[in-house]
C-alpha cells in the first residue's frame, strides 16, 4: 500500500508536470507514436481488407500474414530494426515496428466486416442493379463498420501499450519513467508510469467503444 501511495504522490507532484521531461509531454509523445503508425497501417490494411472481404480472394494469405505478424515479438523486432537501419533511424525503426503491430487487427476488422454481411442482402443489392463498387461502398462498408472499428480498437490498444518500449531506444513516451525508475530502483516511478499507460489505454478503449456503438446502422440497432 505504501508503494501505491508513493506512486500517486509521484504522479501528482507538480514537478512531474513541468520541464523538459514533463509527463504531459511524454503523454503527447505516447499519443503521437500511437496515432502515426495506426494511420499508416489503416491506409495499408483497410483497403486490402475490404478487397478481400468483398471478393473472397486472398483470405488465407491475409490470415497467414496476420498470424505471422502477431507472433513476432515487438521488442525484438524494434531492436533488430534499430541495428539494421542504424541509430540515426530510430524513429523509422519504431514506426515500422508499430505499423506491423497494427496491421493484423485492422486487416481482420476490415475483411470480417464485409464477410459478416448477410449474403441475401448482397444478392438483393445486385438484383437491384447496384455495381460491385456500389455494393461495397453502400452496403458492405456501412454494415461492416462496427467490426472495422472493433479492429481499430484492438489495434490502438496493442500499439498504445507497446509504444512504451519506444523509450528503450530514446523515442520518448510514457515508458521513460518506467525504465528510468527500474534503473534507479524508484518503484514509485515505475508504478506511476505504468498507471498512466493503463489509464490512457482505458480512456482510448472507452472512446472507441462508444464510437463502435455509434456506427451501428440505425436499422440494425433497432432490429437488435
Amino acid at each position: 500500500m505504501n508503494l501505491v501511495s508513493d506512486a500517486m504522490a509521484w504522479l501528482f507532484a507538480p514537478a512531474q508536470w513541468q520541464g523538459a521531461g514533463a509527463l504531459s509531454l511524454l503523454l503527447f509523445q505516447q499519443l503521437y507514436l500511437t496515432a502515426i503508425p495506426i494511420a499508416i497501417a489503416a491506409l495499408i490494411a483497410i483497403p486490402a481488407g475490404w478487397a478481400i472481404g468483398h471478393t473472397g480472394h486472398g483470405r488465407e494469405i491475409a490470415v497467414a500474414i496476420s498470424g505471422a505478424a502477431r507472433a513476432v515479438p515487438s521488442f525484438g523486432l524494434l531492436i533488430l530494426l534499430v541495428l539494421l537501419l542504424g541509430v540515426l533511424h530510430k524513429p523509422v525503426a519504431g514506426g515500422i515496428t508499430f505499423v506491423l503491430l497494427a496491421i493484423p487487427s485492422l486487416l481482420a476488422g476490415a475483411y470480417t466486416g464485409c464477410e459478416a454481411v448477410d449474403r441475401s442482402v448482397i444478392d438483393a443489392a445486385r438484383a437491384a442493379g447496384m455495381s460491385e463498387w456500389q455494393i461495397l461502398r453502400k452496403v458492405e462498408i456501412p454494415l461492416g463498420l462496427p467490426l472495422l472499428v472493433g479492429g481499430l480498437r484492438s489495434a490502438v490498444l496493442q500499439v498504445v501499450s507497446t509504444v512504451t518500449i519506444a523509450a528503450y531506444v530514446n523515442l520518448g513516451g510514457l515508458g521513460l519513467p518506467i525504465i528510468t525508475g527500474i534503473a534507479l530502483q524508484r518503484y514509485d516511478m515505475v508504478l506511476g508510469g505504468s498507471l498512466l499507460v493503463a489509464l490512457l489505454a482505458l480512456a482510448l478503449d472507452a472512446l472507441l467503444a462508444a464510437i463502435q456503438r455509434a456506427v451501428v446502422p440505425k436499422g440494425v440497432r433497432a432490429a437488435s
